[in-house]
């Protein structure tokens, strides 16, 4: 299983839609990387996080690639003992990528490492979790987990027991909830959920589409709640790429949600996150890419 990989073939479609304007997401892309060699986060530092976003980002545009810059800045974290575990994955990840793109791979060492501090992130149930040696675990934690061991190309131990801790988090309403103490779906911990259950090749009810679908705002994009007023574009791309795991037709909203993302880029080359922000980032600017390959289709 390799969710970036996925996402990743669809992202490279954005450029159909943004025509001459990719050079500027690229020239955007660019200049978020930090001397340190990482992206920058919203503070301006080198942050593995937001270096995902980058990275996968230019990628995405089949751009060149500054493999040796980023290799240098991913060594220094070593098997990523000191990390949390967002940013464990995010090594993990950025690892996956390179290797992805050039010549550049992780030692074997560092792999097994990381593999290790993964799966020491295993909750009781047969999920993940941000913390080690949880009892439960949540629906973030484990799409983090997959992505990242799939770049590492390493299994998921016991996927039937993921499959179960993901239906514990199942809400009464036919979404998911992140953690066993939400009561009512959440729309990225869903999208999450449909795709890596999909992944595994678990077959889910129709209804679970028809609730993202629901999701859809009037002007366009998609919440991240029932109970959220305004869309975003995290929600939005992440919605999409679940609908398409799903195999549900897009074309009803399709125009909408091309007006909602178009709303969100500057001649800057990247994307808000909503309407209401005013910081450009890696992360947005990716999901920009992602929400335009899947209305390219």
């Amino acid at each position: 299983m390799n969710l970036r990989l996925e996402m990743l073939q669809v992202a490279r479609l954005a450029p159909k839609l943004l025509g001459d304007s990719a050079p500027l997401v690229e020239k955007f892309l660019r200049n978020e990387q930090a001397e340190a060699g990482g992206f920058k986060d919203r503070s301006g530092q080198s942050d593995l996080y937001y270096t995902v976003f980058g990275l996968d980002g230019l990628l995405a545009l089949q751009t060149q690639f500054p493999g040796d810059s980023v290799a240098e800045y991913l060594n220094r974290f070593g098997g990523g003992e000191k990390l949390d575990f967002i940013h464990l994955c995010c090594l993990a990840r950025c690892w996956g990528t390179l290797q992805h793109a050039t010549s550049v791979r992780a030692s074997g060492q560092i792999r097994e490492q990381l593999q290790d501090q993964l799966n020491l992130h295993r909750s009781h149930d047969g999920g993940f979790n941000l913390l080690p040696d949880q009892p439960k675990g949540s629906v973030y934690a484990a799409f983090l987990a997959a992505g990242a061991l799939g770049d590492l190309g390493a299994p998921i131990l016991e996927p039937d027991r993921l499959v179960q801790s993901f239906r514990q988090l199942q809400t009464r309403d036919g979404a998911w909830a992140n953690d066993h103490h939400g009561k009512t779906g959440s729309t990225n911990a869903t999208a999450a959920a449909v795709v890596v259950l999909t992944n595994l090749g678990i077959s889910l009810d129709q209804s679970v589409g028809d609730w993202l679908l629901a999701r859809a705002h009037p002007e366009g994009g998609f919440v991240a709640s029932p109970e959220t007023p305004i869309p975003d574009l995290l929600s939005t791309a992440t919605t999409l790429h679940a609908l398409a795991c799903l195999q549900r037709d897009i074309s009803g909203i399709r125009e909408r949600c091309l007006d909602f993302v178009d709303s969100l880029w500057t001649n800057e080359g990247g994307f808000y996150g909503n309407w209401s922000e005013d910081k450009l980032d890696c992360e947005y600017t990716y999901y920009g890419l992602l929400a335009l390959g899947h209305l390219s289709v």
